[in-house]
This record gives C-alpha cells, sequence and structure tokens, in this order.
C-alpha cells in the first residue's frame, strides 16, 4: 500500500510572510489580522498548487492551467485554512475575495520551486543529490546509484517513475519526476527521516516545467538523448536544450556525461559546471573508460578505468551493453561525488535488478520471457539487439506505441521491430483518447517499409491476447520480450485506467501454457485472453480500416 507518511514532513519551522514577500521582490504587506484556526498570523507552514490538498498554514499556489484558473479554487484554500495565495494578474481578483493577502507574479509557476524551497527551509541542501536524466536508462541508473549509495553507508532516497522510496519507506509514483511543491516537502520528509543521499530521474518535461527550481544537484548525470517527447519540445534541439539546461550553474555543481552519445559529446563542451565524462565504448579521450566487457545473459562484468590510474572490476545484474553504459555512469557519478570506487562499484553490483526493465519472468519454460520499459525507436533496437546476443533460436517481441503522444515515433518503432526480431506482435500500449487501430496503423506503415522482412508479423490489438499468443508460440531457445510498458500497473484507455501490468500477463500466460494451477484472471475486470491464433498480417497488405485487423483474428 502507499505510504502517505511521505507527502509532507511533520516538523516544520514556520516562515515568515514578510519574507516570502522580500523573496519575491514585493513589497511588503500588512500582515492579516489573524491566521488560520491554530496558525500564527503571518506564519507559512506549507506549500501546494493543489487545493485539495492544502492544510493550515499553507501557501496556495493558484495557476493558470489549459482548462481552469487555480484561483477558482482559492475559496475551497482559504476553507482549508490556506494563509495566503501566490497567483498571476488574472487570477488576482479571484484571489483576493477571499480575504488572504495575495503575492501576485507575472509567472507563479516560474518562481514556485524557489517559494517552495524557501518555505520549507532549502532542504535539498541538507542532502547529497544525483539528478540523471537522458531518454533512456533513467530509471536503471538511478536504481544503480541508489545501490552504490547504501554500500557506502548513505541512507537513501529514490524519486522516478517506479517509486518514491524514503530509506525503506516506498509509495508508487504518480509522474518521474514531482511537482515543485511536492518535490520540497518530499526533500524535507527526506531530511525528517534520516536520508542522506537522494537519486532522482529529471524529465525533459520537469526541466522546462520548472519542477526541479529551488534544487542543486551535487552531481547531473546524462545517459543519452534519442527521439522522444516531440509533441511537447517540437524539435530534436528544443529536446536537447531543455537536458542541457541541469549542466548549468543554477541547476548542478558537477555533472557526468556519456560522450558515446553524440548529444553527450556536445554536451560536454557545452556545460556550464565541471564534467567528468564516460565512454561505455573505451573511447582514449574520455575521463573515464570501459573496458574488458563480459556479456552475458543475466549481466556483464567489465573494468572501470579513470584518471591517474584509477581503475575497479565492476559488474552489473541486468543484461546488454547499455546496462553497462547505466552503471558505469552510476558508479563515475559516485566518485565524482567523493565517494570511495571500489566501494560504489560493489555496490552497483550488488543491486539485483530494477523493475519492469530487463526483468525475466520465470516459470521453468524452455524459453526465456523478459519485460521491458523500451518506449521509443532507440529503446527498442537497444533491447532487441542486447537480446539477440543471448537468443538461441527466435526473438519474439511484443510492442505497442502510447497515444496522446509523439506520434513521429511509431514507424520507426514498427521498423525496428521487424528489422530485428523473428516474430513480431504488434499490439496497444496506453492508447489514450487514440482509436488503438490507427496507431497500430502508423507502426505497420513503418513496418511495411522495411525491406524483406524475414520473420512474421501478428496484430493483436488485445494486449492480453498478444502477450498470450507469443507465450504459446514461444518454443525451446526463443526469447520473448514484451516492451513499452515495464512496471505499469494500469493501461490507460480513454479516460479509464484499467488493471493491467504486463510481468502478471506474462507470468499467467506461462502458467497455462504449463498447466500450472492458477485462479481467476491475472488482470482484475479484463477480458478472457487466451492465446488464439493472433492476428497474421502480411506487412505489405493494406491495414487502413479497422475492421481489417478484426478480419486478421485481432481484437478491435
Amino acid at each position: 500500500m502507499p505510504d502517505r507518511l511521505l507527502r509532507r514532513p511533520t516538523r516544520v519551522r514556520p516562515r515568515p510572510l514578510s519574507g516570502l514577500y522580500a523573496l519575491l521582490g514585493l513589497p511588503a504587506a500588512a500582515a492579516p489580522a489573524a491566521g488560520p484556526p491554530g496558525v500564527p498570523s503571518g506564519e507559512l507552514s506549507g506549500v501546494t498548487h493543489d487545493s485539495r490538498a492544502v492544510r493550515p498554514g499553507d501557501l496556495y499556489a493558484a495557476l493558470p492551467g489549459s482548462r481552469a484558473h487555480g484561483a477558482d479554487f482559492a475559496a475551497q484554500a482559504a476553507e482549508l485554512g490556506a494563509a495566503a495565495v501566490l497567483t498571476d494578474p488574472d487570477g488576482a481578483g479571484r484571489a483576493a475575495a477571499t480575504g488572504l493577502p495575495v503575492l501576485v507574479v507575472d509567472d507563479p509557476r516560474g518562481r514556485l520551486g524557489e517559494v517552495a524551497a524557501w518555505v520549507y527551509g532549502r532542504p535539498g541542501d541538507a542532502l547529497l543529490l544525483f539528478g540523471v536524466t537522458g531518454t533512456n536508462g533513467k530509471t536503471t541508473t538511478a536504481y544503480l546509484l541508489d545501490g552504490g549509495l547504501r554500500a557506502t553507508g548513505h541512507v537513501t532516497g529514490l524519486v522516478g517513475t517506479v517509486e518514491t522510496r524514503v530509506g525503506d519507506r516506498v509509495e508508487p509514483s504518480a509522474m518521474t519526476t514531482p511537482e515543485a511543491t511536492d518535490l520540497q516537502a518530499l526533500f524535507a520528509v527526506m531530511a525528517e527521516h534520516g536520508v542522506t543521499a537522494a537519486s532522482m530521474e529529471v524529465s525533459s518535461h520537469a526541466l522546462a516545467l520548472g519542477r526541479v527550481d529551488g534544487t542543486v544537484f551535487d552531481v547531473a548525470l546524462f545517459t543519452n538523448l534519442t527521439q522522444d517527447h516531440l509533441d511537447f519540445h517540437g524539435t530534436m534541439e528544443e529536446y536537447y536544450r531543455a537536458k542541457a539546461d541541469l549542466f548549468t550553474a543554477r541547476r548542478a555543481r558537477a555533472g557526468v556525461v556519456d560522450v558515446d552519445d553524440p548529444y553527450g559529446r556536445r554536451l560536454a563542451g557545452e556545460a556550464g559546471i565541471p564534467v567528468a565524462t564516460v565512454s561505455p565504448s573505451g573511447a582514449a579521450d574520455a575521463d573515464w573508460r570501459v573496458e574488458d566487457v563480459e556479456l552475458g545473459p543475466d549481466g556483464s562484468r567489465f573494468r572501470l578505468v579513470g584518471p591517474d590510474g584509477a581503475k575497479a572490476d565492476a559488474a552489473v545484474r541486468l543484461p546488454g551493453p547499455y546496462n553497462v553504459a547505466n552503471a558505469a555512469l552510476a558508479i563515475v557519478a559516485q566518485v565524482t561525488a567523493g565517494l570511495p570506487l571500489d566501494g560504489a562499484a560493489a555496490g552497483v553490483a550488488a543491486v539485483p535488478g530494477v523493475p519492469g526493465r530487463m526483468e525475466r519472468i520465470d516459470e521453468g519454460a524452455p524459453f526465456t520471457t523478459v519485460v521491458d520499459f523500451a518506449h521509443t525507436p532507440d529503446a527498442v533496437e537497444t533491447a532487441l539487439h542486447a537480446l539477440r546476443e543471448v537468443t538461441a533460436n527466435r526473438l519474439f517481441v511484443v510492442l505497442g506505441c502510447g497515444g496522446d503522444r509523439d506520434r513521429t515515433k511509431r514507424p520507426l518503432m514498427g521498423a525496428a521491430a521487424v528489422r530485428l526480431a523473428d516474430v513480431v506482435v504488434l499490439t496497444s500500449d496506453n492508447p489514450r483518447s487514440e482509436d488503438p487501430a490507427a496507431i497500430l496503423d502508423e507502426m505497420l506503415a513503418g513496418a511495411r517499409e522495411v525491406p524483406a522482412p524475414h520473420g512474421e508479423l501478428v496484430v493483436e490489438p488485445d494486449r492480453a491476447a498478444a502477450i498470450a499468443w507469443a507465450v504459446d508460440h514461444a518454443g525451446p531457445g526463443d526469447v520473448v520480450v514484451v516492451a513499452g510498458k515495464g512496471h505499469e500497473q494500469g493501461q490507460k484507455i480513454g479516460a479509464e485506467v484499467r488493471p493491467f501490468d504486463d510481468r502478471v500477463e506474462v507470468r499467467a500466460a506461462l502458467r497455462r501454457r504449463l498447466g500450472i494451477a492458477t485462479t481467476g484472471h491475472p488482470t482484475p475486470g479484463a477480458p478472457d485472453s487466451g492465446a488464439g491464433d493472433g492476428g497474421r498480417i502480411d506487412p505489405a497488405a493494406p491495414t487502413t480500416d479497422p475492421a481489417a485487423h478484426a478480419a486478421a483474428g485481432g481484437r478491435s
């Protein structure tokens, strides 16, 4: 169960409202005659942008939104005990109607990070902070960092796509990087619970939207940059600039960058902070080089060589060269922060795995089944290349693309799957508001462009049935990877989030295949997902009509 105690610190030193006026450069205002019940007048003890989450003594940030303005809910915030309102000129009148002090700035969202950090007493300064950015590898690198930090004696915190962790207390994450108000409160909770070091994923959205404003990381890490989120950033150049902002003096004190990635090499030359460069391929001009790599089905061993004769034997319990790169970054980041090389390497080697990242599901079948979060063209290619190295027979991939997201990557992902796997099962991911059949058509458009595809292509829009089909058709020595959703425990269809976990579905399909007794359907409330024959589609066949999917055996 989620640990709701991770939301707010319990011991807060109230900050004077007058100090906030000074921070924002606003003229001093008269203190209110009385504060909320039980809260001294003119003091702030918290901050939130959600009117439903207001506690007595909070600053309520009434922000403009795409469908409504936060000032529309200022009265609710006042009823719950808000001590003041921060808003923009458009929301000032509605906020003033509450009778609370109103602080007006042109861009309240842009000031919210520094405001939240100030209200909570800059809690991030009490922690050794690591921020990981990049298209792929953020989650894995953050987990490996966490393992290394624990091994070197730190009490750790973890913030990312899968979960939020404070010491041994865990709560599922709602987004990769929390909103600024939630993040600063979380740092305060960490400090309150004795956490000394924290690793967190820093998304490009978080950087562009100011979620990490008010935070200065001790070390920022860059994994790679490949196509994703162009629906938000527009171009790869803007996407790069959002990531590069983490490597400025206002965001971090030092950086660690993978220079095998072209954008990483560019970033190393443009960063506004000292940067340690890492080359997983062993490039001689890098500060740290990976050598003597031994790849295996369950992980890899390698040697990490650095400046002044520094070297360490290292390992990672996740397959593929890209996880060697993630591990090397995690180790070098800790050394950059002043931690011992051998201890960092040992801690990274001890991490048993990462939820939904090359996670093997084993029920004793004569073939291998893996669940992975790969959901970009590069991630799909990288995962399939890595698994090909350990596949004795055929490589299966079950893959979909998310709706209401970057459409340009759909044909690229379809093409990558057909080019690199022997059996491709295209299916739904999180269609959201889009027609799943239309998403599949865009993936198939890319698949058709692959000259002379050598394998079998199946279309099954029902994800549970697609997983079952792949498991039922796999044979000895085959590898089946279910890609795209990883750790996720829901499928977003329209406005509904239905319970769905690829790992649960894979395990259930394996148990059915092997005749192992199981009770009930793996995903409560989901339709029956017996394997059936799937929908075999010739890559050259037209599929623009959704009925074509059904005619081929796929459920629309």
